[in-house]
């Protein structure tokens, strides 16, 4: 696959492609990637305003390629919901729940422990029983401090690679691919909501930054859960 190496390349071209170039980009990452890995090629949804339009994006590219969806017990309803229709709406589509016990309090005590059981054990489950060796994501380098050095492809873990194809884009032009092309989107953005998560962990606020409203009031604030920082191929129990 082409595609910017480096973190100056990456800035280079958030600016420089225009919005149709970046949707094309966008396609031909997730069509090529689609040509070396087959059915090892699996999108990851959030749910999120970013993770729709990626999904939209891999249905164009073919309407085979499969997903999964990583929920939990503090999801708001609405998210819930959503996720409900989406699954109805392509059952291609796992959802993979971790519903160990945990302490009441622990999305406050230790938001760290919370994310590390709730999702990223799940998305561990997800790579090993899908038989992923691409995982495609919906990052984007403009939506927050933790996210300026991502890549359009990395691999933090051994035979398994991430693609994230709408890295170069801006929070407008996702709205606007959202608009032009129809894609349901969570109703909770509706409410003000820039960034979605667990309903204890999420807020809305006026910040700069997309991700301002996460973990607030933590140190975890607008933060990580640790999918894309954790190791995914570990063997983990919870």
């Amino acid at each position: 696959m082409d595609f910017a190496r480096t973190p100056d390349e990456i800035h280079e071209l958030v600016n420089g492609l225009n919005f149709k170039e970046k949707v094309d980009r966008s396609l031909r990452l997730i069509s090529e990637a689609r040509e070396e890995f087959g059915d090892g090629l699996v999108v990851a949804n959030s749910l999120g305003k970013d993770s729709v339009v990626v999904w939209d994006l891999a249905k164009r590219v073919d309407k085979d390629i499969r997903g999964f969806i990583v929920t939990t017990r503090y999801k708001p309803a609405a998210t819930k919901q959503f996720m409900r229709e989406t699954v109805e709406r392509y059952p291609e589509t796992r959802v993979f729940k971790n519903d160990v016990e945990i302490p009441d309090n622990l999305p406050k005590t230790d938001p760290d422990q919370c994310c590390d059981l709730l999702k990223v054990q799940p998305v561990r489950w997800a790579i090993e029983e899908m038989g992923v060796s691409c995982w495609v994501t919906g990052l984007r380098c403009t939506e927050g401090r933790t996210r300026t050095d991502y890549l359009e492809v990395e691999e933090r873990d051994k035979d398994l690679l991430k693609l994230n194809p709408i890295l170069l884009w801006h929070e407008r032009e996702i709205w606007q691919y959202i608009a032009l092309y129809k894609v349901p989107v969570n109703p909770l953005y509706g409410e003000g909501y820039r960034s979605l998560g667990c309903e204890p962990c999420t807020h809305i606020t006026t910040g700069i930054n997309e991700r301002d409203g996460r973990w607030i009031g933590t140190s975890k604030c607008g933060g990580e859960c640790g999918i894309h920082t954790r190791p995914l191929k570990e063997t983990a129990t919870a």
